[in-house]
């Protein structure tokens, strides 16, 4: 059996032959990239439970609508795992918002908060939510994406001059219960549920 032949060059220059076989290959895999479910080649927390999950402060408490401050923000790891080492992957760190007060953020149920996951949906840099007067939103320190922390989505910078749904980020439904607990119902993967950690979600 013969072997494949690697491209032929000529002076540092691919042959025309070959250029063409390369662009009908390149037209390829630009014609089913639509169509792959890129979420299975992402390093998404798929292993997250089908039960509610707790939304874990880093101090240990579980965040509750009675505490947690207006107008704050922390890192929180979903989905938790008894591996400390996993536990520090930047795909599964979340920012865990309370809204401000013009935003919904003095309510005392689940609409006053939100959680996003802090991979940048630029260049996967991690970007953190800003509390302060005229700033209020999340921004990413690598290229200047900024994100609406109403919604997820990315209002400027390069995140925001990308093509649905890479340009609003992943994000948990919350629950409240009758003591003020604050918890994460079981995420839907998927660009058109919760999002692909990394890849981004469907505005609904």
């Amino acid at each position: 059996m013969s072997q494949r032949q690697p491209p032929k060059v000529d002076g540092g220059k691919i042959s025309r032959r070959d250029f063409l076989k390369l662009l009908a290959a390149a037209g390829t895999v630009m014609t089913f990239t639509p169509f792959v479910e890129w979420g299975k080649f992402l390093p998404n927390p798929r292993e997250s439970s089908e039960e509610r999950a707790k939304v874990v402060l880093p101090d240990g408490s579980q965040a509750n609508v009675n505490t947690f401050k207006v107008n704050h923000a922390e890192a929180v790891v979903y989905p938790m795992s008894e591996d400390p080492v996993l536990n520090e992957e930047a795909f599964r760190t979340w920012q865990f918002i309370r809204l401000p007060a013009e935003l919904g953020g003095e309510k005392n149920d689940a609409s006053a908060f939100r959680m996003y996951s802090m991979v940048c949906l630029h260049l996967w840099c991690l970007w953190k939510y800003w509390p302060e007067e005229g700033r209020k939103r999340g921004e990413c320190p690598c290229h200047g994406s900024m994100y609406d922390p109403l919604t997820g989505e990315a209002f400027a910078g390069p995140a925001a001059l990308q093509a649905p749904p890479s340009n609003v980020l992943p994000s948990l439904d919350l629950e409240v219960d009758d003591e003020g607990n604050i918890w994460i119902k079981p995420p839907n993967w998927t660009p058109s549920g919760n999002g692909v950690v990394g890849y981004g979600r469907f505005l609904t």
